[in-house]
């Protein structure tokens, strides 16, 4: 069973698109210009705070807005190891997927966890808070393929012999 732990940043309901990356730096090149932008609207000095394996764990319909790809892009690219949420947009949804972004919906930890603190994920299983196990819902074997991949592209050549 894969697990890890790592620091939470607690944000908000409604996360859209724009918070995640705002459109003006879409016009950048590359997903490494882009992540110093992450999240600007909501809090400036947020993308720079971020550790290589950090969590997010979020309100309710994370990801709303616009479906553009580099928002998960640079969610990944700040190092950030998953998203927890009460809900997500469906689209966002996918294209973190694609992107083998791992992001879990579990409707009652962000009503618990306090920013800064540790947890622990059990993929596929639980997350582990202060002595108490929150239930998450299994991802399908072949979502679970292409986020262990690093995204669709990834899987795909590795299935066909490519990678």
């Amino acid at each position: 069973m894969e697990q890890f732990t790592g620091r939470v940043w607690r944000l908000g309901d409604d996360i859209d698109t724009d918070i995640i990356i705002p459109t003006e730096y879409l016009a950048l090149k590359t997903i490494e210009e882009m992540k110093q932008y992450g999240f600007l609207p909501l809090r400036p000095e947020l993308a720079a705070q971020i550790r290589s394996g950090d969590m997010i764990v979020a309100g309710k319909n994370f990801g709303c807005g616009s479906s553009r790809e580099q928002a998960p892009e640079v969610i990944k690219a700040l190092g950030i190891r998953c998203v927890i949420a009460k809900s997500f947009a469906r689209i966002f949804f996918r294209n973190a997927i694609n992107n083998g972004l791992l992001l879990i919906e579990q409707p009652d930890l962000y009503d618990d966890v306090k920013e800064g603190d540790t947890i622990t994920v059990h993929v596929n299983q639980a997350v582990d808070y202060r002595e108490r196990q929150y239930p998450i819902t299994s991802l399908p074997e072949n979502l679970v393929e292409i986020i262990r991949a690093g995204g669709l592209v990834k899987a795909m050549r590795r299935r066909n012999g490519l990678a």
